[in-house]
């Protein structure tokens, strides 16, 4: 396959089946680093005071859930790199696969609520760009 200037190389390429495979593993690590965003955004300002007095002693009882939760959103984000998984938005939950369509890599796009893939883009779009997959097995 040629290589273009916007062409990546990636280290996996899925296939529908395999992308859809993942949904579980996907929903769980997703689950885990979202509800740990929410303990650090959550204690983020009393963490920051701790931080500020450290010097003279200070401590805070959101410390121990803090780093659980830093813990917790690496090994997840970890675990998905791992799988060859494109995080793109946490928030939203929005990862991509990358795939080989007509001879190029693409990203098959899916977002966390949605049941299986059924979206792909361009590696050079994102999100609000990607397109429905065709039912027809020969172009997926």
């Amino acid at each position: 396959m040629a290589h273009g200037e916007n062409e990546i190389t990636p280290e996996r390429v899925f296939s529908l089946s395999e992308a859809n495979h993942l949904i579980p593993q996907l929903q769980n690590h997703l689950s885990t680093v979202q509800e740990g965003k929410e303990v650090l955004v959550r204690t983020r300002e009393e963490v920051s005071r701790a931080s500020a007095n450290a010097a003279f002693g200070g401590g805070t009882t959101v410390g121990r859930p803090y780093v659980k939760s830093l813990l917790d959103i690496s090994t997840h984000l970890q675990a998905i790199h791992e799988l060859g998984v494109v995080v793109k938005d946490i928030d939203l939950g929005l990862c991509d696969f990358p795939h080989i369509r007509e001879g190029r890599v693409v990203y098959l796009c899916w977002k966390l609520g949605e049941k299986e893939v059924r979206w792909w883009h361009e590696v050079t779009n994102g999100y609000k760009d990607r397109r429905p997959i065709e039912e027809d097995p020969s172009e997926i």
